[in-house]
This record gives C-alpha cells, sequence and structure tokens, in this order.
C-alpha cells in the first residue's frame, strides 16, 4: 500500500475526525465553558457546540449538561474523561519527551494554586523556566478550593503540606510560615487590642469567601497545645490579599493574612500586630500531582527549579 492509499482509507479518516472530537470535548469538560474552551482550540463557539452535539449524538449519549452560566459532564462525560484523558496526557508526554531529546524542551503546562504560593513561589520558578526554556508554556489558576486535579486535567497543584491528599505525591517548595492578624494605628484608637482570640467577636474582620462551601474562612489560632477557630464579623469579604490588605491599610477592620504579605507595613508603622503568640509556624507550601501519571518533561524541570528554592 502506497502512502496516498493509507492516507485517505475512510477509517483513517473517521478516526482523525473522533481525535479531534474527542479533543473538543475535553477542553470543554476541562474548561467548563464553551466560550473559554473555543478560544483555545482556535474556533467559533456555534461550531464547537456543533462538534460536542455531533460526538454525543454519534456515541447514542449525553456527555456534558448545559445551562446558561455553566457546562459539565454527565456521569457518561466524566466516564469517558476517565477513560481516554490518560491517553491524551500520555501522547503529549511522549511527544514532549522527543521534543527534550533535541534540547529544546516543549509543552504545557495547568497548576491550580492559591494566590499567596503563586506570588512568593511559583511565579518566581515559572519565570526563570520559561526564560531557560522558551517553548514551554504555562498556565496558573489562582483558587482557594481544593480542586480535583485528575478530574479538571492539571497537571499538579500547591496547597499548604497539610492539605495535599494522601493519594498524591507532595514535594514541600516553600517553608514553614506564620500568618498575622494586623490592623492600622487609626483602627487600634477606636477599638482595644484583642488579647486572645475570643476577643476578636467584638472586633470587625476582612473576610475571606471560600469558593467550596460559600461560607466565610474562619481564623485558625493555636497555642500551648490548643487550636481554636474564630471568625470576625465585617462587612467587607473579599477573594484576593491585595484586596484584603488595601482595605486593612484604609482602616476598616483587621486582616487575617500571611506574615510576609504586611512585613513591610508592620515595620514602616503602617499596620499593627496583635495576638502574635496565637500565630504559631503553618506547613509550608508543597506542589503535588497523581501519583498514577508521569510528569511531563516541563514538569520535571519546574520542579527542579522550585526544589531548589527550599
Amino acid at each position: 500500500m502506497v502512502w496516498w492509499e493509507w492516507t485517505y482509507n475512510p477509517m483513517v479518516l473517521i478516526m482523525r475526525d473522533t481525535v479531534t472530537d474527542l479533543i473538543a470535548f475535553l477542553t470543554v469538560a476541562r474548561e467548563r465553558s464553551f466560550t473559554k474552551a473555543a478560544a483555545q482550540l482556535g474556533v467559533s463557539q456555534p461550531a464547537l457546540s456543533r462538534t460536542i452535539r455531533k460526538l454525543e449524538a454519534r456515541l447514542g449519549v449525553r456527555l456534558l449538561t448545559r445551562s446558561t452560566r455553566s457546562v459539565a459532564p454527565t456521569d457518561a462525560g466524566e466516564r469517558l474523561i476517565e477513560t481516554i484523558g490518560p491517553h491524551f496526557d500520555g501522547i503529549e508526554t511522549g511527544l514532549n519527551e522527543i521534543r527534550e531529546l533535541s534540547g529544546k524542551p516543549a509543552g504545557s503546562l495547568r497548576i491550580t494554586s492559591v494566590e499567596h504560593a503563586s506570588t512568593v513561589i511559583l511565579a518566581p520558578g515559572v519565570c526563570k523556566l520559561m526564560l531557560d526554556y522558551p517553548d514551554i508554556s504555562v498556565e496558573i489558576s489562582n483558587d482557594y478550593q481544593l480542586v480535583d486535579i485528575v478530574a479538571q486535567r492539571y497537571d499538579a497543584g500547591i496547597r499548604l503540606g497539610e492539605q495535599v491528599a494522601k493519594d498524591m505525591i507532595g514535594v514541600r517548595v516553600g517553608p514553614d510560615f506564620r500568618m498575622a492578624v494586623v490592623g492600622t494605628p487609626s483602627y487600634f484608637k477606636r477599638r482595644a487590642k484583642p488579647l486572645t482570640p475570643h476577643d476578636l467577636t467584638t472586633h470587625t474582620g476582612i473576610n475571606l469567601r471560600l469558593p467550596t462551601s460559600g461560607g466565610l474562612w474562619s481564623w485558625p489560632f493555636a497555642k500551648d497545645g490548643r487550636e481554636i477557630r474564630v471568625r470576625a464579623e465585617g462587612h467587607v469579604v473579599c477573594n484576593t490579599l491585595p484586596l484584603m490588605l488595601d482595605f486593612a491599610l484604609a482602616g476598616v477592620g483587621l486582616a487575617h493574612v500571611p506574615e510576609d504579605v504586611v512585613q513591610a507595613d508592620m515595620e514602616q508603622g503602617r499596620l499593627i500586630r496583635v495576638l502574635d503568640d496565637w500565630c504559631p509556624p503553618v506547613t509550608g507550601y508543597h506542589i503535588y500531582y497523581p501519583s498514577r501519571r508521569q510528569p511531563k518533561p516541563a514538569f520535571r524541570l519546574l520542579l527542579d527549579i522550585l526544589r531548589s528554592g527550599v
């Protein structure tokens, strides 16, 4: 059989179209959005919708549930992701390993992190990686929610060591650090400084909403083997550290944030720290990934960079 006869074999064309449709499905399922997926694939949103409908018709099952606000895999869709996802990951890993032999590592990485870890650990490491290997691309998604990195097709996640699931491989990439409760001098002219966490019930807090439960984060404290969580009620709720810091510096209320975020403001007298003795070190950040998945060459390079900074 000559080359052109194999190329135009109908079965080959069918398989090619099926693979293309499956890639489209995986992208929509990962992004939870036809609009975002279409932008990534370089097609129009209506064309992508038609592709998914044709795939569903061919398979005879509904793969995605659609609403005006979101898209999510059905049970059949989840099963298909679990079945075919690892194979597509393996193909990408294999191609990237071949590229690595040329001395030019390439590929894309998707990492879920939290804002603080991204700023102090991940971003510096990614900058070094991309300067040394310009053919590697990295997508960072900041989210306080503990996401399923396998189902959402992330290569890895970064969270505190205590948050890493036992079925994941976790590697420390940051030292232990402390949290700090801070307020402005003008705030403490209006309110007495709290001496214990229980005193926070009479103070105004700048709070963080948790995406998983929808509730507000309760501030953790520990001293002499005793651990408690307290919520300082307030009128401001944020979802980013810089915004929380802006409100704290404006004298609106107290913020509970990583110590290094407010170190300069404390040293220059813009913020005053309280309850210092109730804020012991917390476990440093770890990068984690599935134990059953072979890490991509690009990820191994990033892992070496992040681990070297500990």
